[in-house]
């Protein structure tokens, strides 16, 4: 299963247990398939090790996600004798940007980047 969104840099430990870190950033317009990417990678973990837990704690697997909605506020800049002169132009459409880790034992690790073709 390929990733479009979701682009995971890892890293591993000295025990065999790694992460995978990813941010995706969207306009609203593509936030429908950035969720359902999201939900499936998270749904294949949990099906395949069931649910997420703790590493420290016995789990296999575990995950943090967070989000935020970005606005920006495009500057119309002049340049004059007294400097310069900002106005703000009208706002763009915000971004929302989700960013995920997960994190695993040995196995999990090795079944995640065969799943999805992570490197």
């Amino acid at each position: 299963m390929s990733l479009q969104y979701l682009d995971f840099e890892s890293s591993g430990d000295a025990e065999g247990r790694g992460s995978f870190d990813a941010m995706a950033s969207v306009a609203p317009a593509q936030f429908a398939a950035l969720q359902a990417e999201v939900l499936r990678v998270l749904g294949w973990a949990e099906r395949s090790f069931g649910p997420a837990a703790a590493l420290d704690e016995g789990g296999e697997w575990d995950y943090e996600l967070q989000g935020t909605r970005e606005t920006s506020t495009p500057l119309r800049v002049q340049y004059g004798a007294g400097g310069l002169d900002l106005h703000d132009a009208a706002p763009a459409a915000p971004r929302i940007t989700l960013s995920l880790t997960l994190s695993g034992t040995r196995a999990f690790c090795e079944a995640l980047r065969s799943a999805f073709a992570i490197d």
